[in-house]
């Protein structure tokens, strides 16, 4: 059930226990991580979705790990400097932790044929957990882009389309793609104002 409590009533145990509960649950890589980010977000009305797609682009055209920057960007909005160490450290808490056991450990169970299998059952699963997350981040955006009118849904839909090609198989720069399509979709949606008004400046 999504709490409909307000971002600045999130006490800093709260932030660092559910982070903590993300941490301990990333299995997968960080398609698990950021689906669980975002559950959280809506779980607790820390974020809309379109906010949290604006934070998720700038993490992304920013340097450093897109999913701390991201948890970052939250702890700030909640409880700003104490928020941002409460979200951070409860993420990365049981990451740093159990992978300095497994680094220990590893070698030793790495060549077993269930820990083989183990390993090839997770990526299949985290492109799930990508694909999903694509899908449930892209609704409300083309939703209003519908409630735009049909032209800007298409512009949308067709943003979205050419930049997972050009992820997909021109090894493109994420940022470069990341500006072009803001640039573009700008420009289009300037051309194709909604309802006959352009969009204030």
């Amino acid at each position: 059930m999504i709490k409909t409590s307000s971002p600045s009533s999130s006490s800093l145990w709260l932030i660092f226990r559910t982070l903590l509960g993300v941490g301990l649950q990333s299995f997968g890589g960080g398609s698990s991580t950021f689906y669980l980010i975002h559950e959280a977000c809506r779980r607790y009305g820390w974020m809309d979705e379109e906010e949290f797609v604006r934070s998720w682009a700038l993490a992304q055209v920013t340097p450093g790990i897109n999913l701390i920057k991201l948890t970052i960007l939250i702890g700030n909005k909640l409880r700003g400097a104490t928020g941002i160490a409460a979200a951070v450290g409860g993420l990365l808490l049981p990451s740093v932790f159990i992978t300095a056991l497994m680094t220990a450990g590893y070698s030793a169970i790495r060549s077993l044929p269930i820990m083989k299998g183990i390993l090839k059952g997770v990526l299949p699963a985290a492109l799930g957990l990508s694909l999903a997350m694509g899908v449930q981040m892209a609704t409300p955006l083309l939703s209003r882009a519908r409630g735009e009118g049909w032209m800007r849904l298409g512009i949308s839909l067709g943003v979205i389309v050419i930049a997972g090609l050009l992820l997909a198989w021109n090894a493109t720069s994420p940022l470069l793609v990341l500006l072009l399509g803001g640039g573009v979709t700008a420009a289009l949606f300037n051309f194709f104002p909604v309802n006959g008004r352009r969009d204030a400046p």
